[in-house]
């Protein structure tokens, strides 16, 4: 092998590439193969996977970013996929599986264009430049859309959940997300949504038909029964509490030894004076209902003082976590009080109605009619079992990403592989107008475009050829919003049938995927820092 040059030599030898050739090669290959993994789940008519965790626990999903998040990927150029997938669901929260796919496509025409002796860094540049114009062709087939349309709305979330396992109960799940979304949407800033605001209980028993919206707070515990405690209270003055109603104790670890019962009595006496002098200044306020957070110093609440809050009719609800506190406080217009010394009655929340209920095979505490409410709303998903209880959740996170999508940027595109196939289509009348090398990268990424309706037509059981082919004509005769009936086993005006999606699904998908794949062919090389 040819050594590399000598210092002060006039010419530049030749030096062997073959490492780094077989490097990117392998980079490339392993990527791909993640891809061709959930390939098979793309579509209403895709597959769904099993997923084993090293728990035993069993996940039934077809949702890309969930496959890939509980697949064990060592390569690191595959995990590089897996991180593509992750920043897809933080952008749109759809389009996962549809993401992947199309960064497996480009790496394969990739690998061709290297073979022929193509340099990455052409490929690379020609590959951004295609993307940008990419973008270009699927805005202007954007349609406007106005967020007062709320049936338009239920359509776009209806085509997001077709592909779920749960694809059955759209009807239900789709106008559920799309109230959620608008109920939480800020006035104030109405370009964006915060999906903290909308909590998703889950509770096994019953079927997904029984999922419900509640306007108000809904607690996954039961309200303390020691000592008859209440489980309903109307026109309820509600305290969240960040202290403990119990004892208190010494901040270093040690002993107290009792010598006789006087003594003991007295610790007793103390004890019960300080609980109570807490609870009648609680009741003081006007309290009637009691949030408690979980502590880990000591115990929140003892049964002594869950005896005195229950003589008190004091509604109470314990072991509440730390980080629903600020959801909490939020929904009930109140205060957190950290010190039973500023336990004052403006930091007090105010509902018509406290109440348990039965849900399934548990009890929830239902909050309702609260005073001053803030933008927020609770969502109970209801299913049979585990799995079908997860997908579901999983299912309505997706169709809540995709009206929040909407409510960033108002423009919906046509589903069923049309926007795949008119980038396609212009991005190959394109080549044509440019030079050399560059002119042979677009048109190696126009070809890698078609594999989203292809996979789609293949997985409903199509032949893929002669679809796609169809499709191209269609789109060479001006008909731009055609795609993939795969209900119907045909090709159909896509808006026609409601199959629509947001614009930026489809934007941030063939971004994202042409930047991972940009990254992957740079590498040259993989050097271990253990």
């Amino acid at each position: 092998m040819p050594g590399p040059t000598m210092a002060g030599s006039k010419t530049e030898k030749y030096v062997d590439t073959k490492r780094k050739d077989d490097i990117r090669y392998a980079n490339m290959v392993a990527a791909k193969a993640v891809a061709d993994a959930v390939r098979t789940s793309l579509g209403p008519r895709g597959m769904d996977k099993m997923l084993s965790t090293a728990t035993g626990d069993v996940i039934i999903t077809n949702d890309g970013a969930t496959i890939l998040d509980k697949m064990e990927v060592v390569q690191p150029a595959a995990k590089m996929l897996v991180e593509l997938s992750k920043s897809q669901d933080i952008v749109a929260g759809d389009g996962t599986t549809t993401v992947v796919v199309l960064a497996g496509a480009l790496l394969k025409q990739c690998l061709n264009l290297l073979g022929k002796g193509v340099h990455p860094t052409t490929i690379s540049e020609a590959l951004h430049k295609a993307s940008e114009k990419a973008v270009e062709v699927i805005k202007s087939m954007a349609i406007p859309v106005e967020l007062t349309d709320q049936d338009q709305l239920v359509k776009i979330a209806s085509t997001s959940l077709n592909s779920k396992v749960v694809s059955q109960y759209s009807s239900l799940l789709a106008p559920l997300a799309v109230d959620a979304v608008l109920n939480v949407r800020d006035l104030d800033r109405p370009e964006s949504v915060d999906l903290r605001d909308i909590k998703v209980l889950r509770k096994l028993g019953g079927t997904v038909d029984d999922t419900e919206m509640v306007k108000g707070l809904v607690f996954d515990h039961k309200a303390s029964h020691t000592a008859g405690g209440p489980t309903r209270i109307e026109n309820a003055k509600i305290g969240l509490i960040q202290f403990q109603i119990s004892p208190p104790k010494t901040d270093i670890e040690q002993s107290v030894i009792v010598s006789d019962y006087t003594q003991m009595d007295r610790i007793l006496k103390e004890e019960r004076n300080y609980i109570l002098g807490m609870i009648k200044k609680i009741r003081a306020t006007g309290c009637n209902v009691l949030l408690v957070q979980k502590s880990i110093l000591r115990d929140a609440v003892t049964d002594l003082s869950l005896h005195y809050l229950a003589k008190a009719k004091i509604l109470v609800i314990k072991d509440v976590e730390r980080e629903d506190i600020e959801f909490i406080s939020k929904t009930l217009n109140c205060l957190p009080i950290a010190n039973i010394e500023h336990f004052r009655v403006e930091k007090l929340g105010y509902a018509d109605l406290v109440e348990e209920v039965p849900v399934g095979n548990g009890r929830v505490v239902k909050v309702t009619g609260i005073k001053n409410m803030g933008r927020t709303v609770s969502i109970i998903v209801r299913g049979s079992n585990a799995l079908v209880l997860d997908e579901a959740a999983r299912s309505l996170h997706d169709a809540l990403c995709v009206i929040r999508c909407l409510v960033n940027e108002r423009f919906l595109i046509a589903g069923g592989g049309a926007p795949e196939i008119e980038v396609s289509r212009q991005l190959g009348i394109w080549s044509r107008s440019l030079h050399g090398m560059e002119s042979y990268c677009v048109r190696a990424f126009a070809d890698a475009m078609e594999v989203i309706p292809f996979t789609l037509a293949e997985n409903a059981g199509l032949n893929p050829i002669a679809i796609v082919t169809e499709l191209r004509n269609r789109h060479a005769n001006g008909e731009v919003n055609t795609g993939i009936n795969v209900r119907k086993g045909q090709i159909t005006n896509i808006l026609e049938e409601n199959v629509v999606q947001p614009l930026l699904v489809s934007t941030s998908a063939l971004s994202l995927a042409t930047e991972c794949v940009r990254m992957i062919l740079k590498i040259d090389d993989i050097v271990s820092t253990r």
